[in-house]
């Protein structure tokens, strides 16, 4: 172990709430372009993704007391998606959801050092410490003030920045050649099928309706962590179009649920209340593991397999055309959305052949082979990654 200080983050760093008084934007606010309004959804892999970005007016903007970022300002999620962290790289005008804090390090503290330190297995720990621990976790930045923090002289700190951030490249770049092979599937969609937005190929037009089976909700169960019993789906449970067992919950054993609630494979989940990022989110069901039960607040689509292709389905609700259907078709609040089961049967959209949407499903099952390659080895670096942390804040480095 090293013999370095350790601080409290407060002592190196500036906090900035965001505004929370009666200038807090509110839904008549928001418009197609202006200044950026960041909330958590927005930090993806340390970085402001403007995808989906909300924005203000800058009349608005003006009226907030606080929460105004500065390029290299940290911004830490306080609550929900606790400690999920980005650095801001731009130097234009931003502010802040209520459930961030901006952190602006000192003179004394890198900005680099500091983000990885939150981002490490120590920043976690940390974090855990001030978590309320209930269903809707939360912190305040007087919590993350007081994390104890392992402060170096600066020149390591910005040569242990320096490290992870090489490291950091090379799961980037793994990470950049799986959004690759994300596009090859698009195209090869656009290419088989033709915009869902324009039909050229001038397939015949269904509803989304038509479509499906059944579209329903899942059953309301007490759930665990703990594995154990059977899993059972969540929101969190969606991942890249694919289940996270990951990110399952448990109940107990119930036959009552298997009629109703049993997945079966090709059902598609889709994520019909969450923040407006995440609407209309999509995982398919490929019958592994063997039984899964389909919880709450995840709309099940089971598709008419005499006409419709469960693959093909997935990548039609995946299309950029359709998400963005829908998003414009939900009901907002401030940090959640929610679309009804009406509006998601009415889509309208084309029915290929059968023929053509197998010939698609085949294609894309070579292609996921190349993905989960890619995906052993991003796990593999991700593991040196957190090795390299471990030594990086213990001084080992």
């Amino acid at each position: 172990m090293s013999e370095w200080p350790t601080v409290k983050l407060g002592q190196v760093a500036e906090f900035i709430n965001g505004d929370r008084g009666k200038n807090y934007p509110s839904e008549g606010d928001f418009a197609d372009q202006g200044i950026p309004f960041i909330n958590a959804g927005h930090l993806t892999n340390g970085e402001v993704s403007f995808s989906n970005m909300n924005y203000i007016n800058e009349r608005r903007f003006r009226l907030l007391g606080s929460g105004k970022t500065r390029q290299n300002d940290i911004l830490y999620c306080l609550r929900g998606s606790l400690g999920k962290t980005a650095i801001v790289r731009e130097n234009d005008d931003a502010a802040i959801a209520s459930s961030l804090v901006i952190i602006r390090p000192s003179d004394d503290c890198s900005v680099g050092y500091l983000y990885h330190f939150l981002t490490s297995p120590f920043g976690h720990v940390e974090m855990r410490k001030f978590d309320n621990g209930s269903s809707q976790p939360n912190l305040s930045a007087n919590s993350v003030k007081s994390y104890l923090l392992p402060l170096p002289p600066l020149a390591e700190q910005r040569r242990i920045s320096e490290v992870l951030d090489r490291a950091e490249a090379l799961r980037a770049n793994r990470r950049a050649a799986l959004a690759q092979l994300d596009c090859l599937t698009q195209s090869l969609f656009l290419d088989l099928f033709g915009d869902p937005a324009t039909n050229p190929k001038g397939w015949p037009t269904i509803t989304l309706g038509d479509a499906l089976v059944a579209i329903r909700n899942g059953v309301n169960a007490v759930q665990r962590t703990e594995p154990g019993g059977w899993p059972i789906t969540r929101i969190e449970t969606i991942a890249d179009g694919t289940i996270n067992m990951q990110r399952v919950r448990w109940i107990e054993p119930d036959d009552s649920l298997t009629d109703g609630f049993q997945l079966q494979p090709g059902d598609i989940l889709f994520s019909h209340i969450n923040s407006v990022e995440h609407i209309a989110k999509t995982a398919l069901y490929s019958g592994e593991p063997p039984r899964l039960i389909h919880g709450i607040n995840l709309l099940r689509l089971r598709p008419e397999l005499d006409s419709v292709e469960p693959v093909w389905l997935l990548h039609l609700l995946k299309h950029d055309v359709v998400r963005t259907h829908f998003r414009t078709r939900c009901k907002r609040a401030v940090n959640q959305a929610s679309l009804n089961q009406p509006d998601i049967k009415s889509l309208e959209t084309f029915l290929p052949p059968l023929p053509s949407q197998r010939e698609f499903a085949r294609r894309v099952t070579a292609v996921e082979k190349l993905k989960t390659a890619h995906r052993a080895s991003l796990a593999e670096l991700d593991a040196l990654f957190a090795a390299l942390q471990h030594r990086a804040f213990r001084g080992e480095l």
